[in-house]
């Protein structure tokens, strides 16, 4: 399972797009386009909530379009745990 980005707030994000770091503002389809997805529909799921995450990736790729840092708009999750990730905190002994 991939590590989960959680939108901190789609007001922010529709900011972002409106006044982007460089560059001219984004539409949802425009934004879509730029970072790589082959459909505009999971940013403006992002924007209106029916969705509140996306995948480290698209989180930072999302950030870099707008010429934001990624932790102005996501926040990762608190721990490793928290997404399913299978790695093992045991030390060897």
């Amino acid at each position: 399972m991939s590590v989960r980005y959680t939108l901190r707030d789609p007001k922010a994000l529709k900011w972002v797009m409106e006044h982007p770091g460089r560059g001219t503002p984004y539409s949802t389809r425009t934004l879509a386009e730029e970072v790589g997805l082959t459909h505009h529909s999971l940013i403006g799921h992002l924007l209106n909530g029916v969705r509140k995450d996306c995948d480290m990736e698209t989180a930072h790729r999302i950030a870099e379009a707008v010429g934001v840092a990624v932790l102005v708009l996501f926040a990762p999750p608190a721990s490793p745990d928290q997404n399913g990730s299978s790695t093992n905190s045991k030390t060897p002994t």
